[in-house]
């Protein structure tokens, strides 16, 4: 019954050295024509940052803090997150389209091609991670227990990424307009998403809110933001984060055996 995601997991296993080689190259070659090389990794965001703190935190909340601590630094425990979950999904469901045709005649595993953009994704994210821990010190927020579950809900984020990716890129391969209808979803769930505002401290309506933590980005933003600044631990709601997992793993099974069912014949449908 698990053949598949067995199947795929233990190549992610057996192959993690080329994994990590390809997504050094990736990273390398993204940016290979530009002056500034890599540093597009952080400028980009950093641009995006701005823009949103001056629209959002400035210009709409008048630059008055919330919880606690200025806007722009709530804002980072939100909009980083994001930096690595928005382009690792769309990169990821994209992947095996954009380069079946090259490792179609060579023993490679398709299923690592997603696993590759997460991987050179992360890179940016670990280390804008790093930089905004120093702001929060900075800032007076304390360090508490609580931030050792950092590791846990990274290891949310790498699960679901994943799981949605490896689903999402047969599908991508099979149906390409399912990879403009994804784009433009992505860019709609930054506002569905706690992000760049809290829909549990606003006037929406309690049954808005509630449908909006169906959305597993959600769990994740707002549980990365709850322990910085030291809210709770994520097993005291049992309940959400039984339906997160449930929901990843559901992904992580149907991916795994579309995957595995289409991925010989991947090369006829481009």
């Amino acid at each position: 019954m698990f053949k598949a995601v067995i199947e795929v997991l233990s190549e992610q296993v057996k192959h993690w050295n080329l994994i990590y080689r390809m997504s050094r190259f990736e990273v390398k070659g993204n940016y290979q024509n530009h002056y500034l090389g890599t540093l597009w990794q952080f400028l980009n965001p950093i641009i995006q940052i701005m823009i949103y703190w001056i629209v959002f935190g400035i210009g709409i909340r008048g630059g008055s803090p919330i919880e606690g601590v200025p806007y722009i630094i709530w804002l980072l425990m939100g909009l980083i997150p994001w930096f690595f979950i928005s382009p690792s999904m769309i990169q990821g469901s994209n992947s095996i389209h954009q380069k079946v045709s090259l490792v179609s005649k060579m023993n490679f595993p398709v299923s690592l091609l997603p696993t590759i953009k997460i991987v050179s994704n992360s890179v940016q994210f670990i280390i804008l991670m790093t930089i905004l821990m120093f702001l929060l010190i900075i800032n007076g927020v304390p360090v508490t227990l609580q931030w050792i579950q950092l590791i846990y809900y990274f290891i949310c984020i790498i699960a679901f990424i994943f799981s949605f990716s490896l689903f999402s890129s047969t599908i991508s391969t099979l149906v390409r307009d399912y990879q403009t209808f994804l784009s433009s979803t992505m860019r709609m769930l930054l506002y569905l998403s706690p992000i760049l505002w809290d829909p549990e401290k606003s006037n929406a309506p309690e049954v808005l809110t509630n449908i909006l933590k169906l959305n597993p980005v959600y769990y994740l933003i707002s549980g990365i933001r709850d322990t910085f600044l030291g809210k709770g631990w994520f097993f005291e709601e049992p309940i959400y984060m039984l339906y997160f997992w449930v929901f990843t793993l559901i992904l992580l099974y149907f991916g795994s055996k579309l995957h595995v069912r289409f991925r010989e014949n991947f090369m006829d449908y481009l």
